[in-house]
């Protein structure tokens, strides 16, 4: 039995990583994300993120996300999904595509290139692509904490229709739900979707 590989997408204060947990945490699943779900992605995380070092180009920063997600399938999701237990993750390939395709203005189809390679055409079961307006995100940020959530309101624009193009272009791997609301009512929608999409799923080993 191999497991089912389960990706949350969207921008800045959707609510995905809490959703990510709560489904994890119903479907017995690994939890776990990108950048960062390993020592290296974590080194990685703060190069990114936290500028640790200065300033990244535009390029560096895609190919360090490709690094992490090499690490991250290779040391993690891969692994435990051939040991048969389903995988959550937050962020994955799009979040490259978005992010430092469209919003850094690199190259769409080169970023998703290199990603790919990086995971050796590795895809999830489903994304979940969680929307919320601009006022509702930034409500719930309260604002930039990190070099990519302060690369501005036209950036996070930019990233957003993206995620949403990518939705509309595989409507058979994406599901887009509403991110407002209570943490229990997105969970209701998230549940609802993973189950019309994949069935219901058996909790991991």
């Amino acid at each position: 039995m191999t497991g089912r590989f389960i990706v949350f997408e969207g921008g800045e204060g959707c609510g995905k990583s809490t959703q990510a947990t709560r489904l994890a945490e119903r479907l017995g699943a690994l939890l776990t994300r990108q950048p960062g779900g390993t020592d290296v992605g974590a080194r990685i995380r703060e190069l990114v993120l936290d500028g640790v070092a200065g300033d990244v180009t535009s390029r560096a920063e895609a190919l360090l996300m490709a690094a992490d997600r090499a690490q991250h399938v290779a040391e993690v999701v891969a692994p435990a999904l051939s040991a048969g237990r389903h995988v959550v993750c937050d962020r994955y390939i799009p979040s490259s595509v978005a992010y430092q395709g469209h919003g850094r203005g690199l190259d769409p189809a080169e970023v998703r290139r290199i990603s790919d390679w990086a995971v050796e055409g590795l895809r999830p079961d489903l994304i979940l692509l969680l929307v919320v307006p601009e006022a509702v995100a930034l409500e719930r940020t309260g604002g930039a904490r990190d070099r990519i959530e302060a690369a501005g309101a036209d950036f996070h624009r930019r990233v957003d229709v993206a995620f949403r193009d990518m939705a509309v272009d595989d409507p058979e791997g994406w599901i887009v739900l509403d991110g407002t609301g209570t943490a229990d009512e997105v969970a209701t929608r998230v549940w609802s979707a993973v189950v019309d999409r994949l069935g219901a799923l058996e909790a991991s080993p």
